[in-house]
């Protein structure tokens, strides 16, 4: 019965001595290389601190999509590392990250456009004031 098991395909005759010793030898590698992977528990912790921040800083209201996006994919990371999924627990926060930082980024973007305009607002009005007491 094992004979077969290990026989070639098509082939009654069992493998060489080198076929069972090579796919034990992988086997065991690539066993050892999954559970050699440690919990992005610190990857976690960044990200879970970018978006917090995104949220802080206005995200909600200035970046709403890419702040969804990074809250969805840390939440998704988050299950992935109570699975114990640590590959896919680091890449989802990894892009929770990036998701972010570009929320921050266009927030502060659009705070600064916002400065901007309330300036020349107020430049105007003072143009205005200037005019009006210099007739």
């Amino acid at each position: 019965m094992i004979m077969k098991i290990l026989a070639r395909p098509g082939s009654n005759k069992p493998m060489n001595r080198f076929g069972v010793p090579a796919i034990f030898a992988v086997t065991v590698i690539l066993i050892a290389g999954c559970a050699s992977i440690p919990a992005p528990t610190e990857q976690l912790a960044v990200s879970r601190a970018e978006v917090t921040s995104a949220t802080r800083d206005g995200g909600n209201e200035f970046a709403p999509l890419e702040l969804r996006s990074a809250v969805d994919k840390m939440e998704r990371a988050e299950r992935a590392m109570a699975a114990e999924d640590y590959v896919l627990a680091r890449r989802l926060a990894e892009q929770a990250q990036l998701d972010a930082r570009l929320a921050a980024t266009r927030t502060g973007v659009a705070k600064a456009e916002k400065s901007v305009e309330d300036s020349q607002e107020s430049n105007r009005i003072l143009q205005e004031e200037i005019r009006r007491t210099t007739r």
